[in-house]
Order: structure tokens, then sequence, then C-alpha cells
């Protein structure tokens, strides 16, 4: 599996603007949480992961609360940390025959400005890769050309 392709940032919002940094692994799903629960503000601190150029992962920390999204969760069946995934949201594994489906709190970002349908429209948009979907994510909550920097798109 090669790192490279691989993308984690956590973003937060304070004092009236969005901040972001890289998170060393994109599958250490667990220091992931810990880092987003160390970043509190008031908005809550959100992880954006991509995977492989095959799926992404959100993650949002808001006080006590942990929210998870996982673009297709048919990918659990390849990538063991799809899989740990769906294990710390307590979500059931995919069938071998299952079309790609997103699962998790697609409503993660609805207080935000963001509904589930548009996260369901760019998780079924098959022409994006994993990374110009978080892109798309990062723009639609107004840090788009941080996250494009940060990551060198």
């Amino acid at each position: 599996m090669n790192d490279e392709v691989d993308i984690a940032v956590a973003a937060w919002h304070e004092n009236g603007r969005w901040t972001l940094a890289q998170l060393p692994s994109a599958h250490d799903l667990a220091h992931i949480i810990d880092r987003l629960k160390s970043q509190q503000t008031n908005g809550g601190a959100i992880a954006l992961i991509a995977i492989d150029e095959e799926f992404f992962m959100l993650i949002r920390v808001l006080g006590a609360h942990i929210s998870m999204m996982l673009s297709d969760a048919t990918c659990a069946l390849d990538y063991e940390v799809a899989e740990e995934f769906l294990e710390i949201a307590d979500l059931s594994m995919p069938e071998d025959d299952d079309e790609s489906f997103p699962v998790g709190h697609l409503e993660i970002f609805n207080d935000l400005g963001m509904n589930q349908m548009e996260l369901r429209a760019i998780c079924a948009d098959e022409e994006l890769f994993p990374d110009e979907q978080l892109e798309a994510i990062a723009s639609r909550l107004g840090f788009g050309e941080k996250f494009a920097e940060l990551i060198g798109l």
C-alpha cells in the first residue's frame, strides 16, 4: 500500500477562521480521533481522510460526540482501515455482492451548511477521485483553498 496517495487532514474552526493540519497516518483511526478530541473548539474538529484513491472517510468530534462517515462501505471488504472504521462506528459489514454505498452520519455537516443530499451526490460522482471529493467538501465548508494547498492539489 502506498502512503503517498493517502490523505489525512484535520480542520477546526476557531476565531472565525479555519485552521488545517496534516495528520501523520491515514490508517491510525484511534490516533486521529484522539487528535481531534485534543483540538476541541466550538465547531469541533474534523478529519478528512482519503485512502488509496478508492474511498474517503470523515470524522468529526464535537464535545463528547463523535460522528463518522464512510464514502463506500464495500471498501471494508478490501481495506483493513475501512473495516476498522465500521467497527468503531458500530456499523455492519457489507456483503460481497453489495453495490457501493455511503454509510454513517451523512448529516455530519448539517450545522455547517452541507446537507446529506450534497454529501451523497459527492459520494456518487464517479468522475471524482477521493482527494477531489474531499476538496469539494472542504470548499463547501469554506476551506477548500487551504485544503488544496495543504495536500498539493
